[in-house]
C-alpha cells in the first residue's frame, strides 16, 4: 500500500466508526482491514470489545464457517536450538532448564495415536532448530512412514525452522501438507526479539513453502514489548503472507530467557488482538496457540471462540503443560462448534 493509500485510509478509520467499517469492508465483501484500521480496531475501549468481539465472530462464521480444526504437536528435536529467540526456552543460549533431546519413532507414532484419538485433523511435528539437517530430516521420514504404516489417519505437518529449496521438496515428497514458521512479531520489532537470524530470512522460507504447493501456518506471539502500532503493523504484514493458518500465542514468560520478568497480556488486549486478527485475516483458519491458558483462563478462551478463533491445539505444547483435550472438546460441545472433519487426501 502506498503512503497516500495510507494516509487515505487512516482518515477513513477515524471518521468513521471502524465497526461500520468492519462489517461493510470485511463481513459482507471478504476484504481485510488494512493497518491503520486495525491499529483503529486495537484502539477500541473495553466498553466497546463485546462489539468488536461480535463482529470478528459474524466474519468468522461467514468466511470459514462454524467448524473448528483441532491440532496436536509434538516435539520431535527439543532444547539446544543454537539461535538466540528472546522468548525460547529452548535456546541453548539461555540458562533454562530445558535440556536437549530427541523422541524415538515409537514415541513419535503413540502421540500422533492419542492426538488423532480426540478428533484432530492435524498433527505437527516440532524441531528446535536453526533448520533441518540430514538426521533430522531421515528422522521426519521415518516418523511419517511409520504413522502412515499404523494406519493412523491424519494431516502431518511440520514446523522444523528456515528450510533451503532442496528440504522444502524432500518435505512435500514425504507428504507434509502444511508447514508452520512463524514470522513471530512486526518486522520493525523483529531485531528486539532474534538477533541470530532475520525477518526475511523467515519470509524466504514461506515463499519457498508457498509456490511448492504446501499450505502455509504463519503467525507469532503477542506480548513481546511490541506496541499497539507494531500489532497492527504485524497483522497487515501476514495478510500479506496470506497463511491457511494463522498461530495466535500469548507470551508465557520462560525462567532463564530475557523475557522472564515481562509481564502476562492482560485479558480484554489479549481479546481486542484475536478479534483485530481475524478482521486482517478473514479466511484465515485463526488458531489459539500457547499462552491462551495463561492469558485468557477458561472464561476468555470462550469469548475468543466467540471473537474470531475457529482452531485450537489441544494437549500440551512444547515445553508447557496445555489443558486436558477433553476439556477442550467439552467447551466446543457446549458452543455447538464442530469440529472439522478430516478430508480424503492426507
Amino acid at each position: 500500500m502506498t503512503t497516500a493509500a495510507k494516509q487515505a485510509t487512516a482518515r477513513d478509520a477515524g471518521e468513521r466508526d471502524i465497526l461500520d467499517i468492519a462489517r461493510e469492508q470485511v463481513l459482507e465483501r471478504g476484504e481485510g482491514l488494512t493497518e491503520p484500521q486495525i491499529l483503529a480496531a486495537l484502539r477500541l475501549p473495553d466498553e466497546r470489545l463485546a462489539d468488536l468481539l461480535q463482529v470478528a465472530h459474524e466474519v468468522r462464521m461467514a468466511w470459514c464457517g462454524p467448524e473448528v480444526e483441532v491440532e496436536g504437536i509434538v516435539s520431535l528435536k527439543t532444547g539446544g536450538c543454537p539461535e538466540d529467540c528472546h522468548f525460547c526456552s529452548q535456546s541453548g543460549r539461555f540458562p533454562s532448564p530445558v535440556r536437549s533431546a530427541w523422541l524415538d519413532i515409537p514415541g513419535l507414532v503413540k502421540a500422533a495415536e492419542q492426538t488423532a484419538a480426540t478428533g484432530a485433523t492435524e498433527f505437527c511435528i516440532v524441531a528446535a532448530v536453526r533448520g533441518p539437517d540430514k538426521r533430522l530430516l531421515t528422522q521426519v521420514k521415518a516418523g511419517i512412514e511409520a504413522i502412515r504404516a499404523a494406519g493412523i489417519e491424519i494431516q502431518i505437518a511440520c514446523s522444523l525452522g528456515m528450510l533451503t529449496q532442496e528440504q522444502v521438496d524432500e518435505l512435500v515428497a514425504m507428504g507434509v501438507h502444511r508447514y508452520n514458521h512463524n514470522l513471530e512479531t512486526a518486522k520493525s520489532h523483529f531485531t528486539n526479539v532474534v538477533t541470530t537470524h532475520t525477518w526475511e530470512e523467515r519470509w524466504e522460507t514461506l515463499r519457498m513453502v508457498r509456490e511448492a504447493g504446501m499450505e502455509v501456518c504463519c503467525g507469532g506471539i503477542i506480548g513481546m514489548g511490541e506496541s499497539v502500532e507494531q500489532r497492527a503493523e504485524f497483522a497487515a504484514q501476514l495478510a500479506e503472507v496470506n497463511p491457511d493458518e494463522c498461530t495466535m500465542n500469548f507470551l508465557i514468560p520462560q525462567p532463564g530467557t530475557p523475557y522472564e520478568n515481562f509481564s502476562i497480556v492482560e485479558g480484554s488486549d489479549a481479546l481486542r488482538t484475536v478479534a483485530a486478527f481475524r478482521l486482517a485475516l478473514p479466511r484465515a483458519i485463526l488458531r489459539f496457540s500457547g499462552g491462551r491458558e495463561l492469558t485468557f483462563g477458561d472464561l476468555g478462551t470462550r469469548q475468543g471462540m466467540l471473537g474470531g478463533i475457529n482452531a485450537i491445539i489441544v494437549g500440551n505444547y512444547l515445553t508447557n503443560l496445555g489443558r486436558p483435550a477433553s476439556s477442550d472438546l467439552d467447551m466446543l460441545e457446549e458452543l455447538n462448534m464442530p469440529i472439522k472433519a478430516l478430508n480424503d487426501t492426507f
